[in-house]
């Protein structure tokens, strides 16, 4: 089986609200997930990240600073049908909310929503996700 990598990049968007902090997170399918999504021809990691909050959140944001990396394995088919081996680099960053609404996800997307980060560590899928989430409300505890 070929092995290829693939270098991705998203984000963290959060705000605060009446005191507590919120995070969105998006839906596809039944999985809770962060934005996130391919570095494209000629893109930094801190622009894709910008590009793929916006397309997957409908919310504009400014990068305030790398939370960290999730590295993981898959595998997928090419356009030949065969399997290929993915080792996938993802580059989060946190990303202080400016404007948009949720509603104006694209449609790769089933739903996108803001959550309290409590509520948000309760339903995020993947427990590399959970962690950054937590390293940033770490950030902001009193």
């Amino acid at each position: 089986m070929r092995t290829t990598k693939e270098i991705s990049a998203g984000g963290i968007v959060y705000r605060r609200r009446e005191g507590a902090i919120e995070v969105v997170l998006i839906r596809v399918g039944q999985k809770w997930c962060l934005p996130k999504g391919q570095v494209e021809a000629r893109e930094g990691l801190r622009d894709t990240a910008r590009r793929e909050v916006r397309e997957e959140t409908g919310l504009e944001g400014r990068i305030e600073s790398k939370l960290g990396d999730v590295s993981y394995w898959y595998t997928r088919r090419d356009r030949e049908g065969e399997l290929v081996r993915v080792a996938k680099r993802v580059h989060f960053y946190q990303v202080a909310y400016l404007s948009g609404s949720v509603d104006d996800h694209d449609h790769e997307v089933d739903e996108a929503r803001w959550f309290p980060i409590e509520s948000a560590l309760s339903v995020l899928n993947f427990a590399s996700e959970r962690d950054l989430v937590e390293k940033l409300n770490a950030g902001y505890e009193p």
